[in-house]
């Protein structure tokens, strides 16, 4: 239920933004340098809510449904409700450690959130294939986070638009060190259905 719940915001929130309200994006920006200087604290979890593009939207809502609702089922609303919180709040901030002195930086989108819903998923369901269209292979998910962070770093390199690809990495970790505080045997499952 938390899950589409979040979907369900996220997906109005940007439609809403690309399309009849285009104020809500510049309303929801998240930007270091002005988040303490003007008291814009509603954007360190607003930005997660609105995005750049379709496409943008798309991949996020994408990958968030593969690896969601699976997870919701194993941990429960409030857990999966709580990781989201923190994978979206740990981007952030490492977001503002790093461009908190550049008044023209802004971001938005929902990746780090999803990027710790992605790899607490894995740690749950470290066998779990993952088809990539138009591609007809399934990816083992592990190594689909990796090509993502690794696609992120390059991204990161070369910013293009809004879309925040150093909240990937931050998001990540969040959501493994989510799981490693609230259900520690969880990894020692994961180890053990990847060597069999």
């Amino acid at each position: 239920m938390a899950a589409a719940a979040i979907l369900l915001l996220t997906v109005t929130g940007s439609l809403l933004g690309l399309t009849l309200v285009p104020q809500l994006i510049r309303w929801n920006l998240f930007r270091p340098y002005w988040f303490l200087r003007r008291r814009e604290y509603w954007t360190l979890l607003g930005c997660g809510f609105v995005h750049a593009d379709l496409l943008h939207l798309l991949l996020n809502a994408t990958t968030y449904c593969f690896f969601a609702f699976g997870l919701e089922r194993v941990i429960g609303d409030l857990r999966f409700t709580a990781l989201y919180a923190i994978g979206l709040v740990a981007s952030g901030a490492g977001t503002w450690l790093r461009h908190r002195r550049e008044p023209d930086y802004a971001s938005l989108g929902a990746s780090g959130a999803i990027l710790a819903v992605l790899f607490a998923s894995i740690v749950y369901f470290p066998r779990q294939p993952i088809v990539l269209l138009p591609l007809p292979l399934p990816i083992p998910a592990p190594w689909f986070a990796l090509a993502y962070l690794g696609y992120s770093f390059y991204a990161s390199g070369r910013p293009r638009g809004r879309i925040n690809h150093d909240a990937h990495w931050n998001g990540a970790l969040a959501g493994l060190a989510f799981v490693a505080l609230t259900d520690p045997s969880a990894f020692a499952g994961a180890w053990r259905a990847v060597l069999h």
